[in-house]
């Protein structure tokens, strides 16, 4: 790998990681303290890692280095699996295994669902 991908992947990261920031902080103020924040940004990162991995690898639109970038740099630093789970968790011992299960569930099939839709919106590019 050149050096310089280094530098690009901790830009990348760092960018991911204040957007993540601004747009889970973003829902919390405006829908009040849930998993939503982290269900959001999970699920537009989803949708942009489809997107993006569909314009790179199959039209050829974007170049290797900006879509490792785009992937593993911003959308690593974006998405949040971790957290994700500890929410999670954090409903279980709430005593709230319905929300546990439907943050889990709804994440899954959603997360899938935009995949599917950023895929479909950049064929059409």
């Amino acid at each position: 790998m050149r050096p310089m991908i280094y530098a690009w992947l901790a830009v990348g990261g760092a960018l991911g990681t204040m957007s993540r920031y601004a747009v889970s902080g973003w829902v919390v103020n405006r829908y009040g303290p849930s998993p939503l924040g982290t269900f959001t940004v999970n699920i537009v990162g989803a949708f942009l890692i489809g997107f993006i991995l569909v314009l790179s690898q199959d039209r050829f639109l974007i170049r290797s280095d900006i879509r490792i970038f785009l992937t593993t740099g911003f959308l690593g630093g974006f998405t949040t699996f971790s957290t994700f789970m500890f929410e999670s968790m954090g409903l279980v011992e709430a005593g709230s295994l319905e929300r546990a299960v439907l943050n889990l569930g709804g994440s899954l099939v959603a997360g899938l669902i935009a995949v599917w839709l950023g895929m479909t919106v950049a064929r059409l590019v």
